[in-house]
C-alpha cells in the first residue's frame, strides 16, 4: 500500500537510467509535463533514503508530497489521473480495459526476456548464458513477429493516441539494437510504429547519454 512520506515541496522518483520501468515512468513525467526531481540508485546498493520511504527497495518509486507510490502501473496511472491532460489511457472502460491486459501481456511476456538478454550479455566465460541469451532472443523475435498485425492500421499500439501501452513499449524496443534483436524481414508496421515513438517529444525528451548509445 501506499506509505506517507515527509512533506517535499516538489516530486521526486528514485530511478535508475538504465532501468526500462523507470524509463516508462519518466515518459510519462515528459509527456504531463511534469517536473520531477530525478534521484539516480545505482544497482550495486540502495540508499537508505529510499528503503526509509519503500520497504521493498525497488524502482521506480515516487514521491508526490505525502504520498509515496512504488510499481511501475500505479506509477503511472497515478499520474495520469492526477494530471489528466494529455490523457495516457482511453475513455471508455473495454478500452481501458484491453489497454491494461496489453500492458500486463507485455510485462509478462516480454520484459522478463529483455532482462533475460541483458543478464546473459552481462554473464562471462559460460555456456548457459550463452544458450539463454539465443533462446530469450529467439522468442522475443517470434513472440513480436507474431503480433505485428496489431501495430497496423493504427498511428500506436491498439489506439490512434499516444498511451501507456505506449510508454510500455518504447523503453523496450528502443534497446532492440543493442541487445542485436531485428526482426527479419521487419514488419513495416513495427518499422513505422518506432519511427513515430522515437520521433515523439516526450520520448526525445527522456533519453540521456546512455540512452543515445543505447540505439546507434
Amino acid at each position: 500500500m501506499a506509505q506517507p512520506a515527509g512533506k517535499r515541496s516538489t516530486m521526486c522518483l528514485y530511478a535508475n537510467i538504465n532501468d526500462p520501468y523507470s524509463h516508462r515512468v519518466r515518459i510519462v513525467l515528459a509527456e504531463k509535463g511534469i517536473n520531477a526531481e530525478m534521484i539516480e540508485v545505482p544497482s550495486t546498493e540502495l540508499p537508505e533514503s529510499l528503503l526509509q520511504h519503500n520497504p521493498y527497495g525497488t524502482i521506480p518509486t515516487i514521491i508526490d508530497r505525502d504520498l509515496v507510490l512504488y510499481e511501475t502501473n500505479i506509477i503511472t496511472e497515478y499520474l495520469d489521473e492526477r494530471f489528466p491532460h494529455p490523457p495516457l489511457l482511453p475513455v471508455y472502460p473495454v478500452s481501458r480495459a484491453k489497454s491494461r491486459q496489453m500492458i500486463y501481456r507485455i510485462e509478462r511476456d516480454w520484459y522478463p526476456l529483455l532482462q533475460q538478454i541483458e543478464s546473459a550479455l552481462n554473464t562471462s566465460q559460460s555456456i548457459k548464458p550463452a544458450e539463454t541469451l539465443q533462446d530469450a532472443k529467439k522468442k522475443l523475435e517470434n513472440s513480436l513477429a507474431s503480433l505485428a498485425p496489431l501495430f497496423a492500421g493504427k498511428s500506436f499500439f491498439l489506439s490512434d493516441e499516444f498511451t501507456l501501452v505506449d510508454c510500455c513499449m518504447a523503453p523496450l524496443l528502443w534497446r532492440l539494437n543493442r541487445l542485436n534483436i531485428k526482426l527479419s524481414p521487419m514488419p513495416s508496421a513495427i518499422k513505422d510504429y518506432e519511427e513515430r515513438l522515437f520521433e515523439r517529444p516526450s520520448f526525445i525528451a527522456t533519453l540521456n547519454e546512455v540512452e543515445f548509445g543505447v540505439k546507434t
